[in-house]
């Protein structure tokens, strides 16, 4: 069992009261997991048994040289068409209005700024206003009505069993905190079949996310990846999936049929949906026959 564990431009024309109650310096973030439930994959690893000299028999964990392939999450697992993530910028837009006492307009702009800069709208508050990241994720994606978005995908659970996991590691790679993570991968009934997550740990700033080389080196880290040519990535991300791909992993852009092809690919490969893995990658699929 594995456990997981204001720019000064932006204070203008706020009163002293103001710029104390929203921008809080300096900011000291939780321990990790200090009020946090205990989430956790469970993982299998092949032991090895070896004879020692006296004769006694001792048990070590044999090496795992496994290629890894890493699933995003939102979007990716599940279709764009469930507008979860328009209920999510709802949310942000909400978040910024209140907490940084902006206008609709204004609220939109500095989170699509803070988006295209970092990558998340976290990022941008963490940097610039000290807003506690766990503040956000439960005000944010902890508060979406995933439970009334998300079934059991019962096609998803087949591409997934379907892979030989002998020959390859799923593992799951996100910007989302560990509690959404495990929310979504729950509803969607295949929390079981991967067996780590590499996520945006919201207790621990400066925040480390997609598509920072920093991320992508820390999930082969925690997948315990053989090297970087041994990685697989799917992500609907551009920008994700164009800096995985410099990096070298073999990098899947997924792009749904609603949704115009980019004018340049992100990655070498590029699926209207996840099932078209199958054909691009049939050596790490079980035989259907």
């Amino acid at each position: 069992m594995i456990h997981f564990p204001l720019t000064s431009s932006l204070l203008t024309g706020f009163s002293a009261t103001t710029r104390r109650r929203y921008f809080r310096l300096p900011f000291n973030p939780p321990a990790p997991f200090l009020n946090a439930p205990n989430y956790h994959f469970r993982i299998s690893r092949p032991q090895r048994t070896m004879s020692t000299s006296n004769g006694s028999i001792t048990t070590t964990p044999a090496p795992d040289s496994r290629p890894v392939f890493f699933f995003d999450i939102d979007n990716c697992l599940y279709s764009k068409q469930c507008n979860i993530h328009d209920e999510m910028q709802k949310l942000i837009n909400q978040f910024f209005m209140h907490h940084l006492s902006l206008n609709t307009e204004d609220a939109h702009m500095l989170h699509m700024k803070y988006y295209k800069e970092y990558g998340l709208a976290i990022e941008g508050l963490t940097r610039h206003h000290m807003i506690d990241p766990l503040e956000f994720n439960r005000e944010v994606d902890d508060a979406l009505p995933l439970d009334e978005i998300l079934k059991p995908d019962t096609k998803l659970r087949q591409l997934l069993e379907d892979l030989d996991t002998t020959k390859v590691k799923p593992w799951l790679l996100t910007n989302a905190y560990v509690s959404h993570a495990e929310r979504v991968v729950k509803l969607l009934k295949v929390d079981d079949l991967f067996e780590g997550v590499t996520y945006c740990d919201y207790s621990n700033v400066p925040l480390i996310c997609k598509p920072s080389q920093t991320m992508y080196e820390k999930a082969e880290r925690e997948a315990q990846a053989p090297s970087t040519e041994t990685c697989y990535f799917v992500d609907d991300s551009h920008l994700n999936c164009k800096h995985s791909a410099d990096r070298g992993w073999t990098t899947v852009h997924l792009v749904e049929p609603v949704t115009p092809l980019p004018p340049t690919p992100a990655s070498q490969y590029q699926i209207r949906n996840l099932e078209e893995l199958r054909e691009i990658f049939p050596n790490i699929f079980k035989s259907r026959n």
